[in-house]
């Protein structure tokens, strides 16, 4: 496991913002770990990267614990915090020298990774203008050079996305995974996106500090977001079927949406009553339907 967590608690005075937390990173996932804001995400990651101090529990990253090995750690990992980090009194190539040079990454060394970099991020027009005169899209592939510019082995991102244009996430999630399938790079990442978090290995949700659902996004779906059928032909046919049955009922303007539980009810009504499905359309449950039903947020809005 590249990180280790065991009853982790950190309080700031009478708010617990980490209460009793558990959970592993497996080496070369991607781990998403999903909260409100306030949740504790932030406090959690603070910890992991030995930038803050926790008040009980064990952590372990990257085979050290954090307990005396701060300095060995800071050399193993990468972060994207949610604010940007950025020296904004230095230009672009400036800040990551800056970084590249507390890894003691200098000379023809430094040179290689740069040009490396400017490749994958695009950053050959940006790269030596002062960074206020960048955009925030344009300052956020500067953060995801900075965290890669040390080779880590493990990479933190705290809602690196958050917005950004579609081209520039696309840009961003194609280096992440160009990373993690040539180099085993394990991902850490908070995101208010569940488009994203439903492409992790695993997903760990907490609610007021605490772990409140984990697993697979498949099985996190499967256990906690219902399907549905939708009709766009004989509505009211549907409606007093499905109502009849129990079922919850969506009546709008032009269309009928039923929930179910799985698809394999959705086979079994298809045969039962083909005359309704002459036009209709199963619509899978998603991260957002898991999130809601878990925590009873939206959380874009929380």
């Amino acid at each position: 496991m590249i990180i280790e967590i065991n009853n982790l608690t950190k309080s700031f005075k009478e708010v617990k913002a980490v209460d009793n937390l558990s959970f592993a990173v497996r080496e070369g996932e991607l781990f998403a770990f999903l909260g409100e804001n306030g949740a504790g995400k932030s406090t959690t990651i603070n910890i992991i990267s030995t930038v803050l101090k926790r008040d009980g529990g064990t952590v372990k990253v990257c085979g050290e614990d954090i307990d005396g090995n701060a300095a060995l750690i800071k050399q193993k990992i990468g972060i994207v915090f949610q604010n940007s980090v950025l020296d904004k009194r230095l230009s672009a190539i400036d800040n990551l020298k800056s970084r590249a040079a507390a890894y003691g990454i200098f000379g023809q060394n430094f040179k290689k990774k740069l040009e490396e970099l400017t490749e994958l991020l695009d950053l050959g027009e940006i790269i030596n203008r002062p960074l206020i005169k960048l955009s925030g899209g344009q300052k956020r592939r500067i953060d995801i050079a900075r965290a890669l510019v040390n080779d880590p082995e493990l990479l933190i991102l705290d809602e690196p996305t958050t917005g950004l244009d579609p081209k520039t996430r696309r840009t961003v999630w194609n280096v992440i995974e160009k990373y993690r399938r040539e180099r085993e790079l394990t991902v850490l990442l908070t995101t208010h996106y569940m488009e994203e978090a439903a492409v992790a290995d695993y997903v760990v949700i907490i609610d007021g500090g605490r772990k409140v659902a984990e697993g697979t996004p498949h099985d996190l779906k499967n256990n906690y977001a219902a399907d549905f059928i939708r009709f766009y032909s004989r509505l009211n046919e549907a409606e007093d079927l499905f109502a009849h049955l129990g079922y919850a009922v969506k009546r709008e303007r032009d269309f009928l949406e039923v929930e179910v539980k799985g698809t394999s009810q959705i086979t079994k009504y298809i045969c039962s009553y083909p005359q309704l499905f002459e036009d209709f359309e199963v619509l899978k449950g998603n991260m957002d339907n898991v999130f809601l039903n878990i925590t009873g947020k939206d959380i874009r809005e929380a």
